[in-house]
């Protein structure tokens, strides 16, 4: 039975692309795009987020590629978010969090400045005549204050005036700025963002990770030495979970998988490493995060012995795991990863997927019932929109490059 790469597959796929396309539009406010509740409303009490703006815009871009109507307003409503209530004129950079009487959270986070990166390069493929500029904004940035030249990696954080930085180095962070990175080469073929790609995959997984029987390790000192007990005291924690958090583990087996395809397509031999280690992140993943208490799902987070620790199944972990079988089976042609990707594509099916409210449900409890331990509601469509149309496009170029240059489908038959 093969589901990859087959028109039939492909038209499933689009059909649940636009239902959550249809629920994520409902996320529009006078700031930016809100934080999503249960029965698809917005939550004005959570505020305007910096990163489900950032990522919304990614989302809308790619839907305006796909010739969606309506789409293409929400990547201008996206950019004015942008260029408007979340950005800091003062100091520069974008608040992490505003609402409609101002700003909430004037922090200065790298985890969503990344997805500003990604939203306004993938805003670009639109043609948007503001995108550009904003790219370049974000870009400029990025050099100034998040990549150091001195680690060759990314930092965490800043006050508001981007006066002091944490004395922290973030792997989840740096994940997302490889995911940036990608797409800003894309668009602009400037090769040091592949060069920067590559040198973080190599020392958190390659380096660390790999070292570690592939239980990546998120937590770092400002010498890039990793904190094992951080955050023991708050095991749950949405971006900074204690131990190993084993969706980002698959997640970047995908990510190095696109890295190494860019490198393929400029006619040079990526590194026998990047598919090494992405193989073996996704089968530490599903060695020790799936099912280890008997009942189907990924748990949250498991501890450097691989036994659970946040038991919860959040939604976002299970959708990058069909990503990266996808992309594996890509590259490898091996019949076990489409089975896993069908497997997981039923319990997404029978658990998570909530055709009454819209959307998925974003976390579920070791009997597969919906619960908020770690998440409360459903914040954005940036992950669902990966498990959706990832598997019908080649691994280069990116997400929404390659919609914008027509290859949707270009592999099925």
């Amino acid at each position: 039975m093969k589901w990859f790469n087959t028109l039939s597959h492909n038209r499933w796929l689009e059909q649940e692309t636009d239902r959550i396309l249809d629920f994520g539009k409902n996320a529009a406010v006078p700031t930016g795009f809100g934080w999503l509740g249960n029965n698809g409303q917005v939550r004005s009490d959570m505020g305007t987020h910096l990163w489900i703006t950032a990522r919304m815009l990614h989302v809308y871009a790619v839907a305006a590629n796909m010739g969606r109507p309506g789409a293409y307003a929400l990547v201008e409503h996206g950019i004015n978010a942008l260029n408007g209530p979340l950005r800091d004129k003062q100091h520069g950079g974008w608040y992490a969090c505003v609402n409609d009487e101002g700003v909430m959270d004037a922090s200065k986070q790298g985890y969503q400045h990344f997805f500003v990166l990604l939203g306004a390069a993938s805003a670009v493929t639109t043609g948007h005549p503001q995108a550009r500029r904003l790219l370049d904004d974000a870009i400029e940035v990025i050099e100034r204050y998040f990549w150091s030249e001195q680690e060759q990696m990314c930092l965490e954080s800043w006050d508001k005036a981007f006066s002091k930085t944490e004395d922290y180095r973030g792997g989840n962070a740096n994940m997302h700025a490889v995911e940036a990175f990608l797409i800003v080469y894309d668009v602009t073929h400037d090769r040091k963002w592949l060069d920067r790609a590559l040198r973080i995959a190599s020392v958190i997984i390659h380096d660390v990770a790999r070292k570690g029987e592939y239980r990546v390790n998120e937590h770092f000192d400002t010498n890039w030495n990793p904190i094992r007990d951080y955050n023991i005291d708050n095991p749950a924690h949405r971006f900074r979970a204690y131990g190993g958090t084993p969706g980002h583990w698959i997640e970047w087996g995908r990510l190095m998988l696109h890295l190494r395809a860019a490198l393929e397509a400029r006619f040079e031999t990526p590194p026998a490493w990047l598919l090494e280690d992405a193989k073996g992140l996704f089968h530490a993943t599903i060695r020790d995060a799936w099912a280890p208490d008997g009942a189907d799902g990924f748990v949250y987070s498991v501890g450097w012995d691989g036994k659970p620790i946040v038991r919860e199944r959040v939604r976002w972990p299970i959708v990058e795991a069909m990503g990266t079988a996808y992309a594996l089976y890509t590259v490898t042609g091996e019949a076990q990863y489409e089975a896993w990707y069908q497997k997981w594509w039923d319990y997404c099916i029978k658990y998570l997927m909530d055709y009454e409210n819209g959307s998925w449900w974003q976390e579920l409890d070791t009997n597969n019932e919906v619960t908020t331990k770690v998440w409360d509601g459903k914040q954005d469509i940036y992950h669902l929109l990966h498990c959706l149309v990832i598997p019908r496009l080649p691994l280069a170029p990116g997400l929404a490059p390659a919609v914008a240059a027509g290859l949707l489908d270009s592999q099925a038959k």
